[in-house]
């Protein structure tokens, strides 16, 4: 996945205005804009870094003269105390911009860091680490981007651009496979349909049906192999459901296809970058 700016514009106009406004009332008071000064960001933790186009983008909003020298590649794994960057120009625009381009550039190397750890765990298998919906309300592109830079594999984008059939849908049909006959009868034959299975008895529902996805949810890992073993390569297979760090080696070693992890997203601690002056 690559990142586009322009589907992320609205949250950097929205982020300078919040911070920004009608301007830095101290820096500008305090700080000649003609005050020259250098800077560097290096990681107080580990991690991967991922968003740099992003941090680049808010600094030249502010000031398109700031010389931008990045020190590490997007997507790269570091240790604590990497220099990842280093920036010159004048000392008021790099101040202003500092803290609104490090808040996306901690959130998206949280990201791709948390991705990166549970990839490590699928290590000799085929098995791919899937992002989901649970992202930032209007963060959808960044989050997804960044679980790509981290290694994941990204899922659907959105309710819009593949088929996910759940309990509440199989419900209203009646059956997994009326469900799918519905989809089927309205909707082009290059939208792949998955369907969320409970228990055996659904996946074989969901295998004679021919599906293109089936979802094992919330699985103990026996069962899930012999669900593994039944599909047998007819449909792809993604187990879901309360996934951690200590589960995902076990679970990829069951043969799945996927493994969708929603805390990649939804509860990512931000990765511990600063930024540092050098004046001239």
């Amino acid at each position: 996945m690559k990142l586009n700016i322009s589907e992320i514009n609205f949250l950097i106009e929205s982020a300078l205005k919040e911070d920004i406004n009608q301007g830095d009332i101290t820096t500008l008071n305090i700080i000649p804009q003609e005050k020259q000064a250098t800077a560097t960001m290096h990681t107080k933790e580990a991690g991967v870094i991922a968003g740099l186009d992003i941090a680049k983008e808010v600094f030249h909003r502010i000031d398109s003269s700031i010389e931008w020298e990045p020190q590490v590649a997007e997507g790269e794994y570091v240790e604590k105390g990497t220099v990842i960057l280093k920036m010159k120009g004048s000392y008021a625009s790099l101040l202003i911009a500092e803290r609104t381009a490090l808040n996306f550039l901690q959130r998206t190397s949280g990201i791709a860091t948390e991705t990166h750890k549970y990839v490590a765990l699928t290590e000799g298998t085929n098995t791919k680490i899937l992002d989901t919906r649970k992202t930032l309300p209007a963060y959808r592109h960044l989050d997804k981007y960044a679980v790509f830079a981290g290694g994941g594999t990204n899922h659907r984008m959105g309710l819009y651009d593949m088929v996910m059939i759940k309990d509440n849908h199989i419900k209203m049909a009646g059956t997994i496979t009326k469900a799918v006959e519905q989809i089927r009868a309205e909707i082009p034959n290059s939208i792949k349909i998955e369907v969320e299975t409970t228990s055996f008895k659904e996946v074989e529902e969901a295998v004679a049906v021919g599906v293109d996805i089936i979802m094992l949810d919330n699985m103990d890992n026996d069962l899930t192999r012999k669900c593994v073993d039944y599909i047998g390569g007819r449909a792809k297979v993604e187990a879901s459901g309360n996934m951690s760090l200590e589960r995902i080696a076990s679970v990829a070693a069951t043969g799945v296809d996927f493994i969708s992890v929603g805390a990649i997203t939804h509860s990512v601690k931000a990765l511990d970058i600063s930024m540092n002056f050098v004046t001239k």
